[in-house]
């Protein structure tokens, strides 16, 4: 990894940002046209193109779902379960906040409900690998929100079929209708509707560039959670943490792909050093080698800070989808943090154990995002119900204010809808 004595924050950090690969826009919006004109006939062909699959049937059978079950250990069921009641607990907690409030002011009562979206569709990625955490990270908050119709999509493999642990993980967290597809197929399906894909009100969850890419076209008329794009992590550390645990970690993000985003910045230049050693030292011993080595190479970075203040400020403009915090007080560095999508405390908080059960949501902002959102949870597929409910007394009261206002913006037939009721 490249050590780096960083002098300039600023300038450090317009430069160090991995600048985004140009998404092959054309290529993602023929495909949705062809979904939106043709249907399942257009999802089949892309299956049998990308996948390899000939899909008879895309929604999931009961007695494909109950197979699923037979397919995977009693240890990976109990292991989803855990995952699943964990990230349940923090949701609920959350929801139980949100109180539905009446507010009144001179006659005038303002309702606020918090109530759900109707119909979400979570894609889980697939095809050639798993992911039943990010069924579950997706799920839960739905169904915890009270989400009436959630939808699975998620790519199956050459044989037609999608991986157990997901339909299992889909299953045990509440998904009404589960579907084998993926891509941007998947995303143009849920988003225009199929004959057999009936269409949704909002698509979330995590996916490669083309996915992305899908998500922001179809944003204009389906809405979504966030642009998601390569993991990223960022490490904060001083004298005080141990490096071996700081490589360890780096490399088990940077195991996602190899155009991941992860570093370490630090003020101790001897931390720095020895955490570049161990990185170089584990690498020869460790499996995917091959993306580790590509993301730290050409993403990685060592950043060398004057200051402890120099490293947060750096932190807050690089805005990491995780940020560890190990030093000797997390806790005070972590309070001047205002852009990181999670933030992880101390030395035994590593964000590996965060993606799958510590009962926080994997599925988080990244290339700079965490400066205006969180992690996905209940608050994405919930929406603000308002009621209000005026008198004529009070409605007469603002006759006035409601006059010259009208009159400045020049709409003044609004205010003689005002007026006809007050004669």
């Amino acid at each position: 990894m490249r050590i780096i004595k960083v002098t300039n924050i600023e300038k450090f950090a317009s430069k160090i940002l991995p600048k985004q690969p140009q998404k092959n826009k054309s290529i993602v919006e023929s495909i949705i046209n062809d979904v939106k004109k043709n249907g399942d006939k257009a999802l089949r062909k892309y299956e049998k193109k990308f996948t390899k699959a000939t899909i008879s049937s895309f929604r999931l059978s009961k007695v494909e779902i109950k197979n699923a079950y037979s397919s995977i250990s009693k240890s990976e069921l109990d292991a989803l379960h855990l995952a699943k009641r964990r990230l349940e607990k923090t949701e609920s907690t959350i929801k139980s906040l949100l109180k539905n409030k009446t507010i009144n002011n001179d006659g005038i009562k303002i309702i606020k409900k918090f109530i759900p979206i109707q119909s979400v569709g979570c894609y889980v990625p697939g095809g050639l690998a798993r992911y039943p955490s990010s069924a579950i990270m997706s799920i839960i908050p739905a169904k915890v929100a009270g989400v009436p119709r959630i939808v699975v999509v998620s790519p199956p493999n050459s044989e037609g079929k999608i991986d157990p642990l997901t339909v299992v993980a889909a299953d045990i967290c509440g998904a009404h209708e589960i579907y084998k597809t993926g891509g941007v197929q998947a995303i143009a399906a849920l988003s225009n509707g199929t004959r057999t894909i009936p269409k949704v009100d909002k698509i979330v969850g995590p996916g490669g560039a083309l996915v992305t890419s899908a998500k922001f076209l179809v944003s204009e008329q389906t809405g979504i959670d966030m642009l998601a794009g390569p993991t990223e992590l960022g490490i904060i550390a001083d004298n005080s943490a141990n490096p071996k645990f700081i490589a360890l970690d780096l490399i088990s993000q940077a195991e996602h792909s190899s155009d991941t985003f992860c570093y370490l910045i630090t003020t101790s230049e001897k931390l720095a050093k020895s955490v570049n050693k161990m990185v170089s030292e584990l690498l020869p011993k460790i499996q995917r080698a091959n993306f580790v080595k590509s993301s730290l190479k050409n993403n990685g970075f060592i950043a060398i800070c004057k200051t402890q203040s120099d490293m947060i400020k750096l932190a807050n403009i690089l805005s990491p989808e995780h940020l560890q915090i190990m030093t000797k007080k997390p806790e005070s560095i972590s309070s001047k943090i205002t852009s990181s999508g999670l933030i992880l405390l101390g030395s035994d908080t590593p964000s590996s154990a965060s993606d799958y059960i510590l009962g926080s949501n994997h599925i988080l902002p990244t290339s700079g995002f965490a400066k205006i959102r969180g992690s996905l949870s209940i608050l994405d597929f919930i929406k603000i119900s308002t009621q209000v409910k005026c008198s004529k007394p009070s409605l007469s009261k603002l006759s006035k204010p409601l006059q010259i206002l009208t009159k400045a913006e020049c709409l003044f037939n609004h205010y003689e809808s005002i007026r006809g009721r007050l004669k």
